[in-house]
């Protein structure tokens, strides 16, 4: 099956426990093989946000389409420069960096590049994280610090990356997904989405 082909949407899919269902089962075969986190992070936000452009009677690509779909990550995930120009460099970009939370891949339109974690959270995205739990947010205008990378988004819904290593909790970024309507998302699609990342987590060499 060509790969893009996994997006699609059987029309025997009615609920959206099925829907997810489905979705993360492609998903495992898209990761199948292959454990670098930017291949992987890049299929899973390409793959959830065309699969959900093709499920109309919950999102599809009209008024309550999802808009944006796509990842946040802590710096030390980042490869380090190999080539640079030393006049540029900042000193204070580690600081910079380790404070904030850095776009990964994503699929929609262009995004906020990093998002403040430390010492003050920015937004769903930077609650999410410092939190450790997943935020629903029915309507966006209604959340304090909301960030608006784009204005016509009226819903949204934000999951940490966790890995459980050795005993402790490493929190590695968010799964962010922004919705054109209000109430755009419920407890299923929270369900649905945590099943994702945490399949997301054990299938990456991180």
């Amino acid at each position: 099956m060509p790969h893009a082909d996994t997006s699609l949407v059987p029309d025997s899919i009615e609920t959206k426990s099925e829907f997810w269902t489905h979705v993360h089962d492609q998903l495992e075969i898209l990761m199948g093989g292959q454990r670098h986190w930017v291949s992987n992070l890049s299929n899973a936000a390409s793959l959830i946000y065309s699969s959900l452009q093709a499920f109309p009677s919950n999102f599809g690509d009209g008024e309550r389409s999802v808009n944006w779909c796509g990842f946040y990550l802590i710096s030390s995930l980042f490869p380090q420069p190999r080539f640079t120009d030393d006049a540029s460099m900042d000193p204070k970009s580690q600081t910079h960096a380790s404070a904030n939370i850095l776009l990964g891949p994503f699929s929609g339109k262009p995004a906020c590049q990093w998002i403040e974690v430390s010492p003050r959270p920015r937004g769903v995205c930077g609650d999410a994280f410092v939190k450790r739990s997943t935020i629903l947010v029915p309507d966006v205008l209604t959340y304090p610090g909301h960030i608006a990378c784009d204005g016509d988004t009226k819903s949204e819904i934000v999951c940490p990356l966790i890995l459980r290593k050795g005993g402790e909790d490493i929190v590695l970024g968010v799964l962010d997904l922004d919705c054109l309507a209000i109430g755009g998302f419920d407890v299923d699609d929270q369900v649905g989405l945590e099943r994702i990342v945490a399949l997301i987590i054990r299938s990456c060499d991180w």
